[in-house]
């Protein structure tokens, strides 16, 4: 019997994760690679970041994941590069990995824009890392405040720089962690000592959106307490303020950047042709252009005639469509073009609060978006231990009285606290 062939798997994302599994359920060998020994489930990370979950509720084993699925291993290792003419991938500590197919889902990081100050002295939410430091971060600046419990003693200002779904999310969570959780937490402080504001370059929050939609995720922020800033551009980030076109400057504590992704500068060394945002271009059929036996799917490739959303059901999707192809290439059959199935969008602005779009016309807002959005993400989770403890937490925090706790862990000094102790 003839040996099915290897295909290797870089990045356990929404993409990476899908085509292993198809793989797999195909019969071939597989070698998913990522520098995590988890899946993180990306779209509740600013629940974590915020003390509604724990970071093991949107985290799930990659080890388990292989060994659940019959010819899949698990490799732990960073890639450095692509020997093309060998078929093999290389990782560091000397490490090559020889592939027969070879499929990229190494995901985005964050884009800055090139925004002076903005990679030194703001925070992004990519990895379970990137959310406990926010977690940890926003309660250190809490500390520090409702240590001068005297009237006026100071503030506590976070920026969420972004105005789409995970910026809006992130501005919605903070205004409801001080307007309910700091409130028991933190009897000695007064909450209107903990300002969120959300700047946004465009003239609206959450463009995908219908308009009607848009208008009403901006008043509902509005009436949370949110500062949102449209049409604000900022053009410097400095460890107590931030800069913006007008000439004016405003003093944050912390600065949340959700503005943009970009692929990662590593990749023009592997050989690969990169296009807008540092993505890799590939063929409507999702194989790399100039490499017929190298696929990219995901938020990371870029599909020339078709650019897709960078976003969680066209990643799936994708990932799916990649190993489908690899077996119709196996089977020497022409590989077919990738169609995305649109099943709509949604974003969360609060408790009892969402908007949604799906695809035949209907939009939602308000509870029942809210539940569906609930739904739909545990759902989609790895794992039912995951899928019932983000429930029961999302219940507490959710369910409960207003006035519910939060999950916390280490306490870190904001930057701009950093600054002040440098100075002192």
């Amino acid at each position: 019997m003839t040996e099915m062939p290897h295909v290797v798997v870089l990045g356990a994302g929404f993409a990476g994760i899908a085509a292993t599994a198809e793989l797999a359920r195909s019969g071939f060998r597989v070698t998913l690679v990522d520098h995590h020994p988890y899946n993180t489930f990306q779209p509740l990370l600013y629940q974590v970041a915020t003390g509604g979950l724990n970071p093991g509720d949107v985290t799930y084993s990659l080890r388990y994941f292989a060994a659940r699925r019959r010819g899949v291993r698990f490799r732990r290792a960073m890639v450095t590069g692509i020997d093309h003419d060998r078929r093999e991938v290389i990782c560091a500590d000397d490490l090559c990995i020889p592939y027969d197919y070879l499929i990229i889902a190494t995901g985005v990081t964050t884009n800055h824009f090139g925004i002076p100050g903005a990679a030194e002295y703001s925070m992004s939410m990519y990895t379970r890392a990137d959310a406990l430091r926010v977690r940890d971060t926003i309660f250190g600046g809490l500390e520090t405040i409702a240590s001068h419990s005297e009237p006026g003693a100071g503030k506590f200002t976070v920026v969420v720089v972004g105005g789409g779904a995970t910026g809006v999310e992130m501005a919605g969570s903070l205004a409801e962690l001080r307007d309910n959780a700091v409130r028991t937490v933190y009897p000695e402080l007064d909450p209107a000592r903990v300002n969120v504001v959300l700047v946004e370059m465009g003239d609206a929050v959450l463009p995908p959106f219908d308009e009607s939609l848009r208008r009403y995720a901006l008043r509902e922020l509005i009436k949370r307490g949110v500062d949102v800033r449209l049409k604000t551009t900022i053009t410097q980030v400095h460890a107590d303020k931030v800069d913006f076109a007008d000439d004016t400057s405003m003093p944050v504590d912390l600065v949340i950047w959700a503005a943009g992704v970009a692929g990662d500068s590593a990749l023009k060394e592997w050989g690969l042709p990169l296009g807008k945002g540092g993505r890799i271009e590939v063929e409507p059929d999702l194989r790399v252009i100039d490499r017929d036996r190298v696929l990219a799917v995901g938020d990371i490739a870029l599909i020339v005639k078709n650019p897709q959303a960078q976003l969680a059901q066209p990643a799936i999707q994708m990932g799916k469509h990649a190993a489908r192809q690899v077996a119709r290439l196996h089977a020497h059959a022409l590989p077919e073009p990738f169609a995305y199935r649109d099943k709509g969008t949604m974003a969360t602005i609060g408790r009892a609060d969402a908007v949604m779009e799906l695809p035949i016309g209907i939009k939602g807002r308000g509870l029942i978006a809210w539940l569906l959005w609930i739904a739909v993400h545990i759902v989609t989770l790895l794992g039912n231990r995951n899928r019932v403890q983000t429930m029961i937490n999302l219940i507490s925090r959710y369910g409960g009285p207003k006035r519910s706790g939060a999950i916390v862990g280490d306490v870190l000094d904001t930057p701009a606290r950093k600054k002040a102790i440098e100075e002192s």
